[in-house]
């Protein structure tokens, strides 16, 4: 596949996992539902790779590499954003969460030590306060979250800076020639052990909720959440970088959104509409090579001097 079909893919799956994951909340612990997602996933994917003659030996370093990826990406993060969930409003999480655009550009220098893109940093600043005012709303109503906010928004950060370490060893996985299939796979079972041990550390029940609606949303999130929409946007970061991908957090809200004003009561306002326009600008400039955007700049006519 594409970049732009990879990118697509990503977007309109994970913009519509957060109406799925709606039915995963009540009767069964977040932490748990966390654990049966990507256990499931890793299952399916350990036999596909099975199936299909892919490489499942790794030496221990990489074992390690995978299981790192798997608890920041497919474990802790989820988590965290479940508990998050819980306390504020999505759109509230989902300004949240786009920070990751500004951390993975941070830790991309600090841990890969790889340059910050000029034109990468404006399209993040750009994109966030197109999503900001997509959400101004919720925003507008933090005041009255209540006592819980501050709580939410630390559990909000940290989920995000969990997902950005395990975009980094991701990347850093690929560098070394770990086949994302295959660190997805071991990553998610990974991850999703440990999830069931903290669970389990904790005195959760590991009950199951029998309605067709938690089921067909646990085979949705595992099967297009996790496997196809990880497997595309994790090759996204192995090709165009961490900090690019990432934009697609940006993105994928809006499509939630469409989704909320097609079966819920969400509707469009200019300001909203005003902030999408920028998050699509800011898209385009971040997917747009530096090269091409320095050769448009000097395409520009000069004014001359009267």
């Amino acid at each position: 596949m594409n970049n732009l079909s990879l990118y697509l893919t990503t977007v309109l799956i994970w913009g519509s996992t957060w109406f799925a994951i709606t039915f995963q909340l009540g009767e069964v612990a977040s932490l748990v539902s966390v654990a049966y997602r990507f256990a499931l996933a890793g299952v399916l994917l350990m036999l596909f790779c099975a199936l299909f003659g892919k490489r499942l030996r790794f030496a221990w370093r990489e074992h390690l590499l995978m299981f790192l990826q798997g608890n920041f990406l497919f474990g802790l993060n989820y988590w965290l954003m479940y508990l998050t969930t819980e306390r504020i409003s999505s759109g509230l999480v989902a300004v949240i969460f786009a920070g990751i655009v500004f951390l993975n550009i941070l830790n991309g220098r600090i841990i890969l030590g790889r340059p910050i893109q000029s034109h990468v940093l404006l399209a993040a600043m750009i994109g966030i306060v197109g999503i900001s005012m997509v959400f101004w709303p919720e925003l507008a109503a933090v005041e009255s979250a209540g006592g819980d906010i501050w709580l939410a928004l630390g559990l909000g950060f940290a989920a995000t800076y969990c997902a950005s370490l395990g975009n980094i060893l991701s990347s850093h996985n690929q560098e070394r020639k770990i086949p994302v299939l295959q660190a997805n796979a071991f990553g998610m079972s990974y991850g999703a052990l440990s999830m069931m041990v903290i669970a389990a550390v904790m005195g959760l029940e590991f009950n199951f909720d029998s309605r067709p609606e938690y089921i067909a949303s646990l085979l949705y999130l595992s099967v297009f959440g996790s496997i196809i929409a990880f497997s595309c946007y994790l090759t996204l970061v192995g090709r165009l970088g961490a900090d690019k991908a990432s934009y697609a957090s940006l993105l994928f809200p809006v499509i939630a959104l469409q989704l909320s004003a097609w079966f819920e009561s969400f509707q469009w306002t200019w300001l909203s509409i005003l902030g999408l326009l920028l998050v699509l600008i800011g898209n385009v400039l971040i997917m747009t090579p530096r090269q091409r955007l320095l050769g448009l700049l000097k395409a520009v006519p000069q004014s001359k001097a009267s």
